[in-house]
């Protein structure tokens, strides 16, 4: 989508990623939008990896306040910003952008979008009760992964389907972790990787609406385990449902999203919104057709 000047004053935000159709931060935003009575709207852009960087410097101009930043485009976004906020600079990945004083500023929303997810969806100790494993190595990997050492893991797994992706980001993270430790188990080892722990994650896009599907055994699951998966379109992925059937407690995800996307919407619009269950009613009937 190439986005148009805007000759009026309603402020202006979008989500910029590749493909941008299944996103719900439309939905969203233009929710509290509405619920603030703000002039202001919120669309989706779609721009593929080699047209990021020119469409993002583009945006200010045509009257965009900032926009959020999502799959593939988290880390390419972190190299344009001029500032960047203190999860931003440690995740390595910037998931919002604020446009002011002719600068780009970057932040990361997502580590305190997951943290307040977790804590709703499974507890305050969810990230304590044993192993976590993380599966992938990308922008949202870094933000989950932060997040969990912040909510005490004391022992990160990382599977990547490739190998050295997953070892760089666990180099580039490991002054961040406290005492957080890596340990790197190669994709398809599911039975050693699962063996023991407390806490899966899925931060790839696998399972996703239009994405191949995610190829997992939880055979060697603890019982006691529960499973999230950051994916939101389906609300239910694959991985929940066998989890579900296996009597696993789970999390979709959707209260990221709604988490994540507080502090990008009081930075744009100077008003705080509220995640409620009318929220999470009004995206779950948007995915829902």
């Amino acid at each position: 989508m190439s986005p148009e000047k805007n000759t009026t004053k309603t402020l202006r935000a979008g989500v910029v990623g590749w493909p941008i159709a299944q996103s719900l931060s439309p939905t969203m935003h233009s929710y509290w939008i509405s619920e603030h009575g703000l002039d202001a709207e919120y669309v989706p852009l779609g721009v593929a990896p080699e047209e990021f960087s020119t469409l993002i410097k583009s945006l200010p101009e045509k009257g965009y306040v900032g926009v959020n930043v999502t799959i593939p485009h988290k880390q390419a976004a972190h190299r344009l910003c001029s500032t960047l906020d203190v999860d931003a600079r440690a995740a390595g990945a910037v998931n919002v952008l604020i446009f002011e004083n002719d600068k780009i500023h970057g932040r990361n929303t997502d580590v305190l979008g997951f943290c307040a997810a977790l804590e709703d969806a499974l507890g305050a100790d969810a990230a304590r009760t044993g192993p976590v494993v993380v599966l992938g190595a990308g922008g949202a990997a870094r933000a989950v992964i932060l997040a969990l050492a912040r909510s005490g893991a004391a022992e990160i797994r990382v599977l990547n389907r490739t190998r050295t992706r997953a070892e760089e980001l666990t180099e580039e993270l490991a002054q961040e972790l406290g005492g957080a430790e890596f340990k790197i188990f190669e994709w398809g080892d599911w039975q050693n990787a699962l063996a023991g722990a407390g806490l899966l994650v899925n931060t790839t896009s696998l399972g996703m609406v239009g994405k191949d599907t995610l190829d997992i055994s939880l055979e060697s699951l603890p019982q006691k385990a529960c499973v999230v998966d950051i994916v939101y379109n389906p609300i239910e992925t694959g991985l929940l449902a066998e989890a579900k059937a296996r009597g696993h407690r789970t999390m979709d995800g959707l209260g990221m999203l709604m988490h994540q996307a507080v502090p990008a919407f009081e930075a744009w619009f100077g008003a705080t919104p509220a995640v409620t269950a009318e929220l999470r009613r009004a995206l779950e009937q948007e995915l829902n057709g």
